[in-house]
This record gives C-alpha cells, sequence and structure tokens, in this order.
C-alpha cells in the first residue's frame, strides 16, 4: 500500500493519504467523489493506463484508507492535499480529473498554485463551479436541502447512503446498466468514511464559491455531465462553468445520472481519452 505525507498535521502528527499509481506515460490524476474513495475509478483505470496514460488516484482525507483527521474538510487545505501528492510524485504535465465534488480541489487548486504542472484538466459531473442557490446563482439548490442532507445522516447514515446511492445513478432507471451489487460495493465505502469528514464536505461541495477559481483556468479544460443528473444540477454547474472558463469544451451524454462513470461507461472513457489525446 503506498501513501503520502501530506504538510498538514494534526496533534502534531502528519497525516497521510493512501494512492495507487499505474502504468506509464503523461500522469492523469483522478480526484474522486463524496463519499466514496479512489475505488470509485475501477472502470477508468484500466482504460487510462492501456491507452499509454499513468493513472493516479488517491484517497481524500478523511475517505477510503487515507488517514481520518477530525478537521481539515475545506477546499484550501484538500487542495493543498492535492498539492503535496503532485509535489510528492515529483509530476509534471497532469492532467486533472475532477469528479463531483473532485472538481472543487480541482477549481481550488488552479486558483492557490496554478497550472505551471498542469497540462490539461477536466471536470465530470463535477460540483463547480457553484451548487449552492443564491440570487446571483438561482439554478442552485437550495441550502435547506444540504442542511437536510446533515440531518439524516445524523441520524440514520447508513439509511441514508443507501438512498443516495439510488440516487447517485437513478438506479430505477438503470437497473439494466448497474447492478444492486455494484449500490452495496458503493455504500460500503462511504460506510467506512469518517462520519464527521461525510458531514463537512458537505459544507465544501455545497456551499464554496468557485466562480472566481475557475476564471483562473488557462489550460485546455472539458466539462462532461449527464442530462439527466438528479444529484447536481447542470445549469449552475457544468454549463455555467463551461461559460466562465475561455475556450473549455461541454460534453453532455444524454440520459446519463450523476454516477455516469458506472452507467456510461464506455462513453464516458470514450470522451476523455479523446481529451487527453488531443
Amino acid at each position: 500500500m503506498s501513501y503520502i505525507k501530506t504538510t498538514s498535521k494534526e496533534k502534531s502528527n502528519p497525516i497521510h493519504l493512501y494512492y495507487e499509481d499505474y502504468g506509464e506515460g503523461q500522469p492523469v490524476v483522478l480526484v474522486h467523489g463524496w463519499p466514496l474513495s479512489g475505488a470509485m475509478f475501477e472502470y477508468q483505470k484500466e482504460a487510462i493506463v492501456n491507452a499509454g496514460f499513468r493513472c493516479i488516484t488517491y484517497d481524500r482525507r478523511g475517505f477510503g484508507k487515507s488517514d481520518q483527521p477530525w478537521n481539515g474538510y475545506d477546499y484550501d487545505t484538500m487542495a493543498t492535499d492535492l498539492n503535496d501528492l503532485i509535489n510528492s510524485l515529483s509530476l509534471k504535465d497532469v492532467i486533472l480529473v475532477g469528479f463531483s465534488m473532485g472538481g472543487g480541489e480541482l477549481g481550488r487548486y488552479v486558483r492557490n498554485f496554478g497550472t505551471a504542472h498542469l497540462s490539461k484538466i477536466v471536470f465530470l459531473s463535477s460540483i463547480a463551479p457553484f451548487m449552492l442557490k443564491t440570487d446571483d446563482n438561482p439554478d442552485g439548490v437550495s441550502s435547506e436541502t444540504f442542511e437536510e442532507f446533515k440531518e439524516a445522516i445524523r441520524k440514520d447514515r447508513a439509511g441514508f447512503m443507501d438512498d443516495f446511492g439510488k440516487n447517485f445513478v437513478n438506479y430505477e432507471d438503470n437497473k439494466d446498466k448497474v447492478s444492486a451489487k455494484q449500490l452495496h460495493f458503493c455504500w460500503s465505502i462511504a460506510m467506512g468514511a469518517l462520519p464527521k469528514g461525510t458531514l463537512d464536505c458537505i459544507d465544501a461541495f455545497g456551499k464554496t464559491d468557485l466562480r472566481e477559481d475557475l476564471k483562473k483556468i488557462d489550460i485546455p479544460c472539458l466539462f462532461i455531465h449527464g442530462d439527466k443528473d438528479e444529484v447536481v444540477p447542470i445549469a449552475p454547474t457544468a454549463k455555467q462553468g463551461h461559460k466562465i472558463v475561455k475556450n473549455s469544451l461541454l460534453k453532455v451524454i444524454k440520459g446519463a445520472p450523476h454516477g455516469c462513470v458506472f452507467t456510461h461507461t464506455e462513453e464516458v472513457n470514450s470522451i476523455l481519452l479523446d481529451f487527453f489525446n488531443s
């Protein structure tokens, strides 16, 4: 098992992040969504490595096999964790892919650390640039919804994650594309996360405004989103991000839910690899 030591500490102890590193060639770093881990990219890793790229996944602090500190579940800290990974592995010319919540690390990384180590950036079913409904972001999600998430998790985290997993893939409409066993696997990953981190991350992905962050993207950028995403609405995220990032691309996958990596795997992989090779 491979770990990197981050620059942040808790109780004088460094925080370690678990990562997996396969293949050779230009590095592709995949940043997972909430409340999962790098294991969610099982069906992307092989395709990326077979296409001649080096594929790296890591588990966000508090999730998967990484350390579970009590604090640090804000995008400034988590983007620093990503920067620590890139520096620890001496990565250059990196293609960053952020799924759902992972898009927040990408935006904040660019804002805080620039693009000198990056080649391309992909927001996949991403929350970026801004999920929260406000007067100047009317297509967003109400703050009450995120508070309801937290209340339900505090009351019955296991039950919430079971329901959320079904909504993640629009299960009733996609039973022919994803199995109940796959949902259970994702549920088990979610249940292994630190409950405190699970709660804190809701404020990070739900209430962090990344619009100014995305304005700093000056490298090739792609937004991928399903038009049936019932978890992360496309209007305040991919469509708005596409307008903000100059010369960016937007690929909308017809019929795809939030968890398109599970239900529309071949289409997602094809779009990714076409962009990587462009």
